[in-house]
């Protein structure tokens, strides 16, 4: 059936900047009810105000989602005002770029506490109720970073290839239940984690254009969706390559400096 965005309720976690954000706008001007998820209040209400002068509702649910307790709190509350999510964007996530000689376990453990626990305390708030009214939308902003480790990238390729092994493995759960299971991987996205960063991205995309591509994914109900296509395939190549040859062409350029 299309998508009728006027007659979903979608709980965004990372609402407040980048992708999250312009996803909540997005959505809001398509007529969609917005649960606004950040830790920071104050900016969730102007995205809440932006999505309002679009003609849409909007809620802001400040919380940490490293937080399992906050997080279904805040599902709960979206619920009890608009009567149940119908898609869950797990988006919330942070990057460092580390090498491995300056490797720290408490860096380490900030990103997979977000970028991975998040997802999971995220999705196990309103996983329940979806299989209990048989509908519903996981979806999960991954990263083309999942498929192979990047120079000085282990936490963040790490946890994206977590979150991504996480999503499909309840892709295959929820057969027939009617709860379906989109991993999103983008490329380079101008957004706050890309900004100031010196190094050239490889098929670089402006924001409007990476949303689009992401909505229709969504909307599609792809299982899974990697974008911009020509960075994809190189990645995919790299898959298959000799653990040798890899390393070699993979150490001359680290892409998140």
């Amino acid at each position: 059936m299309p998508f009728d965005w006027s007659d979903k309720i979608v709980f965004i976690t990372g609402a407040s900047s980048g992708i999250g954000r312009a996803l909540a706008i997005e959505l809001g001007r398509r007529g969609a009810t917005i649960g606004l998820r950040a830790r920071r209040a104050e900016t969730l209400s102007e995205i809440q105000r932006e999505v309002e002068d679009a003609g849409a509702r909007a809620l802001v649910l400040a919380a940490d989602v490293r937080h399992a307790d906050a997080v279904r709190a805040a599902a709960t509350q979206l619920r009890e005002k608009f009567g149940r999510i119908d898609v869950l964007i797990a988006n919330a996530g942070i990057g460092a770029t580390t090498d491995a000689r300056a490797l720290e376990a408490k860096e380490v453990a900030d990103v997979l506490g977000t970028n991975v626990m998040g997802a999971v305390n995220s999705v196990t708030a309103v996983l329940p109720e979806m299989i209990e009214k048989r509908s519903g939308q996981l979806v999960v902003i991954s990263s083309l970073a999942a498929y192979r480790g990047l120079p000085k990238s282990g936490a963040y390729c790490a946890s994206k290839a977590a979150v991504s092994a996480f999503f499909e493995s309840l892709r295959v759960d929820l057969r027939g239940t009617g709860v379906n299971v989109t991993i999103i991987h983008p490329g380079f996205i101008r957004t706050p984690l890309t900004e100031g960063r010196s190094a050239k991205m490889p098929f670089f995309m402006e924001l409007d254009d990476a949303i689009r591509k992401i909505i229709r994914a969504i909307e599609e109900r792809r299982k899974s969706y990697a974008f911009p296509w020509q960075l994809a395939t190189l990645v995919r190549i790299g898959m298959v390559l000799p653990a040798s040859w890899y390393d070699k062409v993979a150490s001359r350029k680290s892409f998140r400096e």
